[in-house]
């Protein structure tokens, strides 16, 4: 099946997944002005009506940016929204997409029938972000047009799943767009998701050491100085089970290796102020993928690197091998 009009002609087969906190309208345009898909989560916006301040501005200086480069267009934006219960505004933040027809919407924790209905009613497109092949089902029952596979190693909320066992089945029932999520930050990665049956890469932790990146120094400063064992796997945060930054989890005072497991019906994602949503700011999400990740930059260096990469692991599989005695083409 042919990936929406909506995502083909990228520059790269990326989506800039969006980064609680960390994503804002200054990532997002670098992001897209690079050629690849850039996002950001709902709740990033507050109070609600900034939601609507932000859309302009991306809508208005990506649309000035076309304009005056009609050869290298930018790539579509996509805004996150939480579905879960909890979140008390999801109803005013999927009026402003609908309002600003967002050419990407991103769900996650949760499918709703009259979300996806509503992103549909202007031509707009809803990929939901999944686990297992459990929650990909019902994400297509209910209306989603896209996957995103969201497995182990991935940065924030992630699964437990290798993502050559996740991707195998649910390219079983599932032919159509599929990104996945998980430890990608080099293009020589990017290859690899598609060269397993994915149509894009699905990134993020990479992108909090750009210049662009709402966070602090020394968030920025880790992502290059941390790596793969750097890493824990808790739901304590959130009630969700995610990867952080070990450092930024023992700074606040915690011992690391030995976190308490958080209740799931606790968890909240609403707008105001809660306990759980605060403790992101000090608590560093953070995927396993960041030994890649060798020095800080803009966002438009980071993308010109990874299409290098890309580009050089492309060709490295198309040349002719051999393999014990017998000769193969790529």
């Amino acid at each position: 099946m042919a990936l929406p009009p909506v995502l083909q002609n990228l520059r790269l087969p990326v989506i800039g997944s969006p980064l609680f906190i960390i994503s804002g309208p200054e990532l997002v345009i670098a992001q897209c002005k690079a050629g690849i898909v850039g996002s950001f989560p709902a709740l990033n916006a507050r109070p609600g009506p900034i939601l609507h301040e932000w859309l302009d501005r991306i809508t208005t200086e990506l649309a000035e940016h076309d304009a005056k480069h009609p050869d290298r267009p930018s790539a579509p934006f996509a805004v996150n929204q939480i579905v879960h219960k909890s979140n008390d505004r999801l109803d005013h933040d999927v009026e402003a997409c609908v309002k600003f027809k967002v050419p990407l919407v991103i769900t996650s924790l949760g499918a709703r029938v009259e979300v996806n209905e509503a992103i549909h009613s202007y031509g707009g497109v809803v990929m939901h972000d999944v686990i297992d092949t459990w929650f990909a089902r019902k994400a297509l029952e209910k209306g989603a047009d896209g996957l995103i596979a969201v497995c182990a190693g991935a940065g924030g909320h992630a699964g437990r799943l290798s993502p050559f066992a996740l991707i195998q089945e649910i390219r079983e029932f599932f032919d159509g767009p599929l990104a996945l999520s998980g430890s990608i930050a080099n293009g020589g990665a990017i290859a690899a998701a598609l060269a397993m049956g994915a149509d894009l890469a699905y990134m993020g932790s990479a992108f909090i050491a750009c210049d662009e990146a709402n966070a602090v120094e020394g968030y920025k400063d880790a992502i290059v100085q941390y790596g793969a064992e750097d890493i824990v796997y808790s739901n304590l945060f959130t009630g969700v089970h995610g990867n952080y930054l070990k450092p930024s989890i023992v700074a606040a005072g915690l011992d690391a290796d030995n976190l308490p497991e958080s209740d799931p019906s606790k968890m909240n994602f609403g707008s105001g102020g809660n306990t759980k949503s605060k403790a992101w700011k000090d608590i560093w999400g953070c995927g396993q993928g960041i030994g890649a990740i060798k020095r800080r930059g803009p966002v438009g260096d980071y993308v010109d690197q990874l299409e290098r990469e890309y580009e050089a692991a492309v060709a490295k599989l198309n040349q002719p091998r051999v393999w014990g005695k017998v000769k193969v083409s790529g």
